[in-house]
């Protein structure tokens, strides 16, 4: 803790970037589509919910900050796109569970993108993707977003959900399986991600979509990264990532920093309420197990 304590303290040590706008709000009333599934006010006692507007060069961003006012010591939780509505159920339920603090990145701030996966309020070039936009040389957008490390919260857990199988073309192993989109399955693999999968298969980890990230830098050893040995050992789907430089990711970023970093993926199952709660139910698993194996200081509320 002591090293990630000085890590934290050299990351906001730095100037401050442009100023932040923080406007609080009531849930119960935001007109956004992750919201609109969480009417119910019982949802959101001892709850506090912000929006968080600024810009950063060429985009302008919103984020949603929901901590736990009455237990603001936790996890920092990150929802990083706003089309992947399972991390944000997960993400909810943890900081009910944990406390701490949920950051979420709402691309509505682009009129009529609600939900959309990229950030469209740019003023020229590309939209921008929200996990591929840490970059040191623009200090201010991971700054926003990680603010709450310097006041406590511990260790930082990415939520995310994820098409069904991968891209054979780009895979060094199992290029005989039906052809599916992106690299996030334990049976994808190349130079940087590594997998060790899950022996028995058991929930939920029987769905190769269904992975932890576990992120080292290419000096060291898959076994250096945050909670990997615990995941392998208690038969998670692990993907180990080695990282020689930045993609822009969070978890590239954190390993760069020395911050402790999580990353739980599972496959998108659409917006069907029972289907939605399947897909939580499989990243909230994830939580659990591995706060309670690398994190144990962090106990669930009324324990």
């Amino acid at each position: 803790m002591r090293l990630a304590t000085l890590a934290i303290a050299a990351l906001f040590s730095a100037s401050p970037p442009d100023a932040v706008t923080v406007r609080p709000v009531d849930p119960l009333t935001v007109q956004d589509d992750d919201f609109a599934r969480h009417r119910d006010p019982a949802e959101w006692q001892g709850l506090r919910v912000s929006e968080l507007t600024f810009r950063d060069e060429r985009a302008r961003w919103r984020l949603w900050r929901i901590a736990n006012a009455r237990h603001p010591k936790g996890p920092l939780f990150f929802v990083p796109h706003d089309n992947e509505n399972a991390g944000f159920e997960a993400g909810l339920a943890a900081v009910r569970k944990y406390g701490g603090v949920l950051i979420a990145v709402d691309s509505g701030i682009s009129p009529g993108d609600d939900g959309k996966r990229l950030n469209n309020a740019v003023d020229y070039g590309r939209p921008v993707d929200p996990n591929r936009n840490f970059d040191t040389a623009l200090p201010g957008y991971a700054h926003h977003i990680l603010t709450d490390l310097a006041h406590g919260a511990w260790p930082i857990i990415a939520l995310h959900t994820n098409a069904k199988g991968f891209e054979t073309a780009g895979s060094r192993c199992n290029k005989g399986d039906p052809e599916g989109s992106g690299i996030i399955s334990i049976r994808y693999c190349d130079d940087t991600l590594n997998p060790s999968p899950s022996v028995s298969k058991a929930y939920p980890f029987g769905d190769d979509d269904t992975v932890a990230f576990a992120t080292y830098l290419a000096r060291n050893q898959p076994g250096d990264a945050f909670c990997r040995d615990a995941m392998v050992q208690a038969d998670f789907n692990v993907v180990q990532e080695r990282v020689v430089a930045s993609d822009g990711s969070l978890s590239n970023y954190a390993v760069l920093h020395g911050l402790a970093y999580l990353n739980f993926e599972t496959l998108d199952r659409g917006l069907d309420p029972a289907e939605l709660a399947l897909a939580r139910d499989r990243l909230s698993f994830m939580v659990d197990r591995a706060i309670a194996m690398c994190a144990p200081k962090v106990k669930a509320i009324g324990r």
